[in-house]
């Protein structure tokens, strides 16, 4: 059975460079809409605008921050700030409260998920499912990272590191 230092070695870089692609997807749809709601004038109403623009937002957030603490880490050795416990809970906890806000506001919204056949308010009903969709997709995949993390800070704090120790032990 492999060890955890070389589950999270291998594990890191599949995590965030998913996010990264998940969030560069959502980026692309993200700033389509945009680009069509600017170009055309057809968006049907501040908020929902608004709510797009804030999803780019965080995807770019996401791509830029999640790329660093890929690179920092495959690059960085054992005890740099980007292999720390509480460098990567603090950025996938603000991170979370953010996603979170943005998927739950373009949800509120579109009032669930729009059924593009019967309804008439929304143009680019099936790019704001999808927008919606990926949102929640990002939120559970940083749920599900924030708990690793925190489950690592546990064992890092049992070993005497205390949470500024590595994800990877030295």
């Amino acid at each position: 059975m492999p060890s955890m230092n070389s589950v999270v070695r291998k594990g890191h870089p599949v995590a965030f460079g998913a996010l990264a692609l998940f969030a560069l997807i959502e980026l692309s749809i993200a700033a389509w809409i945009t680009a069509k709601y600017n170009s055309k004038h057809n968006s049907p109403g501040s908020s929902v605008t608004v709510r797009v623009r804030y999803i780019l937002f965080m995807s770019v957030w996401t791509i830029v921050f999640g790329g660093l603490y890929l690179v920092g880490f495959i690059v960085a050795g054992a005890g740099s700030m980007f292999t720390s416990v509480a460098s990567h809970f603090f950025f996938l906890f603000l991170t979370w409260i953010l996603w979170l806000a943005a998927a739950a506001a373009i949800t509120q919204t579109l009032g669930g998920a729009l059924n593009c056949h019967t309804q008439t308010y929304f143009v680019y009903c099936g790019q704001l499912n999808a927008l919606e969709g990926f949102a929640w997709l990002i939120v559970v995949m940083v749920t599900l990272m924030l708990l690793f993390v925190l489950i690592r800070g546990i064992q890092s704090a049992r070993r005497g590191d205390g949470f500024a120790g590595g994800l990877v032990e030295a």
